[in-house]
């Protein structure tokens, strides 16, 4: 799921899917793996939905029967970027990594804890090993972060390839298409700035290509935006008016 907080350029999160509760739980009798695995999955229904604190408690009384279960180490790392307690959550990652170093989700949930820190050079090398792994069901996602993460770094030919990658592995992935937009505006190619913008409103099921819309909500969102978010928000308009 995308981190929605009003930015444009939105970090992904990956690894919140039900087909994870099948995850090996070595040491654990059948009946404690059972209860773990049902609380994971009321936790991770919990954080799908908005309900950060059900969700953490589901996955405390997940992870007091199974501590060594990669998917409730990575889906509360989740809630603790929620919780903005990003340190937390990079440790919940690492553990999840050190179950399986190939488990792509958990590298890129650490890519965008770091990046939360602005940490970037750590976080960019997250979503590369999260690319790594040729079976990842999502590179889009960390393609989308790691363009963001060159972007916030001023490494923005870097941050525009990424976003192409991101759209050749799905083309539905609006996050890119406003990267790019970004990127293009900076680069001042406006008409290319513009185009993309067009593209990520169509893409965009929040507004189906209505532009007015659009401007409508990035207005509103203004009220409550502060550094990036905001100057991508302002960007985002003017490339509107193009």
């Amino acid at each position: 799921m995308c981190y929605r907080t009003g930015m444009l350029l939105k970090f992904c999160f990956a690894g919140l899917f039900l087909a994870a509760l099948l995850a090996g739980c070595a040491g654990v009798g059948v009946e404690e793996e059972k209860e773990a695995e049902f609380h994971l999955k009321m936790g991770s229904s919990s954080l799908n939905e908005g309900n950060v604190q059900g969700a953490f408690v589901e996955l405390q009384k997940s992870m007091q029967l199974n501590p060594n279960n990669k998917e409730t180490l990575n889906t509360l790392g989740l809630v603790y970027i929620h919780l903005d307690d990003f340190n937390k959550a990079k440790d919940l990652f690492i553990r999840a990594i050190s179950l399986d170093a190939e488990f792509s989700e958990a590298h890129n949930n650490l890519g965008l804890a770091y990046a939360k820190s602005q940490e970037w050079e750590k976080a960019i090398d997250s979503y590369k090993k999260a690319l790594l792994n040729p079976l990842f069901q999502t590179p889009e996602k960390a393609f989308g972060n790691l363009g963001t993460a060159y972007y916030r770094s001023g490494q923005y030919d870097l941050a525009a390839n990424a976003f192409k990658d991101a759209i050749r592995r799905n083309q539905q992935f609006v996050q890119a298409y406003y990267g790019l937009a970004l990127y293009y505006n900076k680069a001042s190619r406006y008409g290319d700035a513009a185009n993309a913008l067009k593209q990520a409103l169509q893409v965009d099921p929040e507004y189906g290509g209505n532009a007015n819309k659009y401007a409508e909500e990035t207005r509103r969102r203004l009220l409550s935006a502060k550094g990036d978010e905001e100057q991508d928000l302002k960007d985002l308009l003017e490339i509107l008016n193009y």
